[in-house]
């Protein structure tokens, strides 16, 4: 028996995730073409005439007609929107008005020129930002794209056709499109057009056709053009091949098994140098990726070397990463004094198997014939990982650099390791350690050999690589050779060898030094490195500690802004969102930060401003506080060093730092719903048994006296007296319970308010004692109650009213629940007052053995349903009244049966008569 195919419960959540967010998400379709002329947008505009007859809301976002007529005479009956108008450099320009059309939200938005850059100002650099933000909003957009704008083809079509477009758009844009059609037409038909002026105006099409438009060219393009176009078409079939085959490859109809999913060939690993063609590196490494459909990473090697690169040429390196990452890579920074080692090693952690580095340059012809040369990398790879493939890209006369804009708000000089380094002072103590060293082996020349004279050599080169490193390490090499062999070789002041020995002893003086400045060089970079990694998780260490022990949004925030001051520098705040959810702004903002940025950072869970693609001409930069659950918030940042945002290891410490708060907040919240939950859920059971014992306890009463009132119609004369003692009996057991009710309320509240009002005297015990037995006779009724009083007991100071009710209280509880005698007793005791009542009956429950402070509590009673009236009160106005006095209020079962009651006040020494009198 086969046996059957379960599927997979993450594969299946995932799949109702990933259709979820597809159903929300709006669709896209591009018009793809080879070239400009083919009819991408002729051809759009058709299709939107009849999603128009067809009764679809379809509205003109912008559409560029370029002059042409025909396009131009598609445009009537659509709704068009008005364009935006920016002022910029005394002009002004017209741009697609993004937030208008997220609010009318038609069904269909057209959107030409998905390349096309924004006017500085907007909200996103690129057109094709705003097409991702319309399709997150839920509306379907067209658009028309050319070949030569996707960025992984930039290089290869500039190549071709020798002019270098700036407009591109990731490729991930046209991989996700959910339709791609291809406008086509044949070069000569392309030409032809072009010379009718139905591409371009007269002069500009004349200038095309010399250059762009060559039909070599249009030739190249279209087969480019119609490669990537089946590249999607390919990706479509395997989507549909994947889906087919179901959870755990069963196949659709859950009848057997299914089409399987395609294996892959392993990822690719770009590596990103420090020359100018790393860009077209990476553009080949994700034309690559995309064709063979797997992923791929990007990484950078830092050596020493690489270290004191220029601010520039570090700004390089930087785009080229930012490149990848807009690519859809994995970008990573190493540090290492052996590329090809990091490269290989890397390669096996991310299990890759091939790896795209950009093509040595040829060496010139001094290096040609020099015989100490580096090993080219291709081949210390081959050495390292002989299972790796390896794939070398031909550098192309293009570059990527950053925009200056990252750069404002923080000086480069702001970090060290941003500035640039100066080795004079390095040089010159070389230099100086060498004359000392001369000045001080001078008069011992006659006392040490040569050999010890050497040593003390040795030691100078030493001192030097330990404290300047490996240049002026070399330089003191070669001057203690210089100064040993001028002044105490023979013939000493000259640099005559008389003894060819001595050629070995410089040779190996100048070795060693050479060897100790390099292994120098490199123990200080790893210690750089170390110390750089510890910092990062030092900070993450110690945020997560306390982060830990915060019990409140306030104590979070405080923190977390800490913590990411402490490790970026600069200003940094970290909004919250208030109880309607809308995130609550500084009150005094400082400079620089944008409230509406933060709050589309917020709304969108997008980053925002400063080294992003939206609004990255802000100082600030803007992170979505994301939790497990939701959005908590936005951590604002301005840092003192703009750049580390664009570095892959500061950008990742950066989310992960506010990963780490936004959990917090989650954390946070979810304690302040418990706690709201256990207070509701307690004031639920208070009102519950409030509602259960009045209507057990006041029923019992009101009925009584509406029998009674009723009965006094009908009973004769002579009974009436008798009805109106029982009617006046149940009138006071319904007041003491109305009593009970309003004076446990006021005690709670004086408690809770602290201004519970104690009217505190000099009291004799006796007198209270008497007085409650005769304030309780009623409830008592013929109960016997006898006292147990000591002889010689002092006056003690306490509120007498109060006290006198406690007792009555616990007279009433023992003639319910106990049996008589009833015995009231006191005592005196070092710094107390003792206070007991007794009876002689069950004792305490059963239930409440181990329990008895919840005798104490509101609305308990010793028997939860039973005849007895009560509401369960009168032990819990005791406990309020004693602790108003701070004493203690116990309840245990006495040794020879019954309950007992002890009521513990603090005293002091009553005062003198005299005093007392005052």
């Amino acid at each position: 028996m086969n046996e059957v195919l379960r599927p997979d419960p993450d594969a299946l959540l995932a799949q109702l995730r990933s259709d979820e967010a597809r159903a929300q998400r709006g669709k896209l379709r591009i018009y793809f073409g080879a070239s400009a002329g083919v009819g991408k947008t002729w051809a759009m505009l058709s299709a939107a005439q009849r999603e128009r007859a067809a009764g679809r809301d379809v509205l003109i976002g912008v559409v560029e007609t370029h002059g042409r007529s025909e396009t131009a005479a598609l445009l009537a009956g659509l709704d068009a929107l008005p364009l935006r108008e920016i002022a910029y450099r005394g002009r002004t320009l017209a741009e697609f008005d993004l937030d208008t059309a997220l609010e009318r939200k038609p069904a269909v938005l057209l959107v030409d020129e998905l390349a096309h850059t924004n006017a500085p100002g907007s909200r996103h650099a690129k057109r094709w930002q705003d097409v991702q933000e319309l399709l997150s909003a839920g509306i379907e957009v067209w658009s028309a794209l050319n070949v030569q704008h996707l960025e992984s083809l930039n290089g290869t079509v500039g190549a071709i056709t020798g002019v270098r477009v700036h407009e591109t758009v990731p490729d991930t844009v046209l991989d996700e499109a959910d339709e791609v059609v291809l406008v086509d037409v044949t070069p000569d038909e392309l030409t032809a057009r072009l010379a009718a002026g139905k591409v371009y105006l007269p002069q500009q099409a004349e200038r095309a056709a010399q250059n762009f438009f060559r039909k070599g060219n249009l030739i190249a393009l279209r087969e480019i053009a119609l490669r990537r176009t089946a590249e999607h078409v390919e990706d479509d079939v395997r989507g549909w091949r994947v889906e087919q085959s179901g959870p755990g490859g069963a196949g659709g109809n859950g009848k057997g098994p299914g089409l399987q999913a395609w294996n892959t060939s392993g990822a690719i690993l770009a590596c990103v140098g420090p020359h100018e063609g790393a860009a077209q590196t990476v553009r080949t490494a994700a034309r690559l990726a995309g064709q063979l459909n797997v992923r791929w990473h990007a990484v950078y090697v830092e050596t020493p070397r690489l270290q004191r690169l220029a601010a520039a040429e570090r700004d390089r390196i930087l785009a080229v990463l930012k490149l990848a990452e807009e690519l859809g890579a994995a970008t990573a920074v190493l540090t290492g004094s052996d590329v090809a080692e990091q490269l290989a090693e890397q390669a096996r952690r991310l299990n890759c198997a091939t790896l795209v580095l950009g093509r040595s340059q040829p060496e010139t012809s001094w290096r040609r014939w020099w015989p100490v040369g580096r090993m080219p990398l291709a081949r210390a790879l081959a050495q390292r990982a002989p299972a790796l493939d390896i794939m070398e890209v031909a550098p192309v006369d293009s570059s990527r650099r950053l925009s200056r804009a990252p750069l404002q708000g923080g000086s480069v000089d702001s970090d060290d390791h941003e500035k640039a380094p100066t080795y004079w002072p390095g040089y010159a103590w070389a230099a100086a350690t060498s004359i000392a060293l001369t000045l001080l082996c001078t008069p011992l020349a006659s006392v040490l050999e040569l050999s010890n004279i050497v040593m003390l050599f040795l030691l100078g080169v030493v001192g030097v690589a330990m404290r300047f490193g490996r240049g002026p390490s070399a330089l003191a090499a070669l001057l203690n050779v210089a100064a040993f062999d001028y002044f105490f070789v023979p013939p000493r002041l000259s640099f005559a060898v008389s003894d060819v020995q001595y050629v070995l002893t410089f040779a190996i003086m100048l070795g060693v030094g050479l060897l100790v400045g390099q292994l120098t060089a490199g123990l200080r970079f790893a210690a750089g490195v170390s110390t750089s990694r510890e910092r990062r998780a030092r900070s993450l260490f110690e945020l997560t500690r306390e982060l830990s022990a915060a019990l409140e949004a306030s104590q979070v925030v405080a923190l977390g802004t800490a913590a990411v001051r402490g490790h970026f520098g600069g200003d940094a705040l970290v909004l919250v969102t208030d109880t309607a959810d809308q995130l609550v702004m500084p009150d005094g903002a400082p400079q620089g930060f944008d409230p509406q940025v933060a709050d589309w950072a917020f709304r969108h869970g997008q980053s925002a401003g400063l080294a992003t693609a939206t609004l990255a001409a802000q100082p600030w930069h803007y992170v979505p506080l994301r939790a497990p659950m939701r959005v908590r918030g936005v951590l604002a940042l301005s840092p003192a060093q703009p750049r580390w945002l664009l570095i892959p290891e500061q950008a990742q410490q950066l989310d992960t730092l506010a990963r780490q708060i936004a959990i917090a907040l989650e954390r946070v919240h979810y304690v302040e719903v418990a706690q709201q939950a256990v207070v509701e859920m307690e004031s639920e059971r208070l009102r519950n048994a409030l509602l259960g014992a009045i209507s057990h306890d006041v029923r019992t009463p009101l009925t009584a006296l509406i029998a009674l009132a009723e009965s006094l119609q009908t009973l004769p004369p002579g009974e009436h007296a008798e009805a109106a003692r029982a009617i006046v009996a149940q009138a006071h057991e319904l007041h003491a319970l109305v009593s009970n009710l309003l004076d446990m309320a006021r005690l709670e509240s004086g408690i809770a308010g602290g201004a519970v009002n104690l009217r505190r005297d000099w009291q004799s015990v006796e007198e209270v004692v008497g007085s409650a037995i005769r304030a309780a006779r009623t409830s008592l009724g013929g109960t016997v109650v006898q006292t147990a009083l000591d002889p010689d007991l002092p006056l003690v100071e306490f509120d007498a009213v109060l006290i006198e009710r406690v007792l009555v209280n616990l007279l009433e509880n023992a003639t319910k629940y106990g049996a008589p005698p009833i015995v009231v007793g006191a005592r005196a005791e070092p710094g107390a007052l003792v206070l007991t009542v007794r009876d002689h009956g069950p004792g305490l429950p059963a239930a409440l053995l181990g329990h008895e402070q919840k005798l104490f509590d509101k609305f308990t009673r010793g028997e939860a349903e039973s005849a007895t009236p009560g509401v369960g009160l009168g032990l819990a106005i005791c406990k309020a009244v004693v602790s108003a006095h701070g004493g203690e209020i116990t309840a245990e079962n006495a040794r020879d049966g019954g309950a007992e009651f002890t009521v513990t006040l603090p005293r002091r020494e009553p005062p003198e008569p005299a005093e007392a009198q005052l």
